[in-house]
């Protein structure tokens, strides 16, 4: 399968994660269904390593790039976004948020020595444009500071510099079951000691009821994190990430499935979701 389409995958599973987080935190809370997330997905790739792979490969210099991004992303990077979220809306937020993709490029560029041809600057620029049309809304927005824009601007900075210390694992180990269980790992370890230290680790044990969506969550998560890092390995950051980047158009549309009640499909999110297929097709042809 080409890298360009597991790529998609990827974002199609962290779309329908959100999804099922969204049903289950009905009955539940956000800490559960994180802590489960990154448990569960842990317990499974360690599994499979213990299994299938050698565990000598663990002591690869690879291993503290893939340490380093773990400590990037998702934890940090979703800590900014969160209180970005907080301070300026998500109408501003989730926008800065999708300026990932140009930072990732422009990181490759620099450190990865990656060489994109226009192709993939065209299509990172409509994915980008996608997302705010499809996350910016003007209603309901309260008064922000200017710096207040810096959370989900680092947040996405957190996010691009992950992805190329993934890549950079990947040139050095090229075994993205590896990359993605230390990643993992050591999100899971760094969010229970915050949990720990601030007296909220009760908060992360899940209701009864949300557990069947929790765990399908946590599931399809560990499924999407092993496909970022098969992404990385089979193509460039440059061409990847935007790719990756895509998930916003599939938990719009799979919420105005799933979540009618709640999600109403506009206009701007139907020109949004043609804008990003379009930056899709024009990556993919390259």
């Amino acid at each position: 399968m080409r890298p360009e389409a597991i790529a998609v995958l990827s974002a199609m599973g962290w779309a329908g994660d959100a999804i099922l987080v969204r049903i289950g935190a009905r009955t539940s809370n956000i800490i559960a269904a994180a802590f489960m997330s990154y448990a569960f997905a842990a317990l499974l790739l360690w599994v499979y390593l213990f299994v299938y792979v050698r565990l000598d490969l663990l002591w690869s210099p690879a291993t503290t790039y893939f340490l380093l991004s773990g400590c990037l992303q998702p934890l940090l990077a979703r800590i900014l976004y969160y209180v970005g979220i907080t301070r300026i809306g998500v109408s501003r937020a989730g926008p800065l948020r999708g300026a990932e993709p140009l930072v990732s490029v422009s990181l490759a560029i620099v450190f990865l020595h990656e060489h994109p041809n226009s192709f993939v600057y065209w299509g990172t620029a409509l994915i980008m444009a996608s997302v705010w049309l499809i996350l910016w809304r003007r209603s309901g927005e309260g008064r922000w500071k200017f710096l207040d824009i810096f959370f989900p601007l680092g947040a996405a900075f957190c996010g691009a510099v992950s992805q190329n210390l993934r890549k950079g694992g990947l040139l050095i180990l090229p075994d993205p079951y590896i990359g993605a269980a230390i990643s993992t790992s050591t999100s899971l370890v760094i969010f229970s000691v915050f949990l720990l230290a601030t007296g909220k680790i009760r908060l992360a044990r899940p209701h009864r009821e949300s557990l069947p969506f929790f765990g399908s969550a946590a599931l399809l998560s560990a499924g999407a994190q092993i496909l970022n890092f098969s992404a990385l390995n089979g193509g460039e950051v440059s061409a990847m990430v935007p790719l990756l980047n895509t998930t916003p158009l599939f938990t719009v549309l799979f919420s105005a499935v799933f979540l009618r009640d709640v999600e109403k499909v506009t206009l701007r999110i139907i020109v949004g979701a043609v804008v990003m297929v379009a930056g899709v097709v024009i990556i993919t042809s390259r």
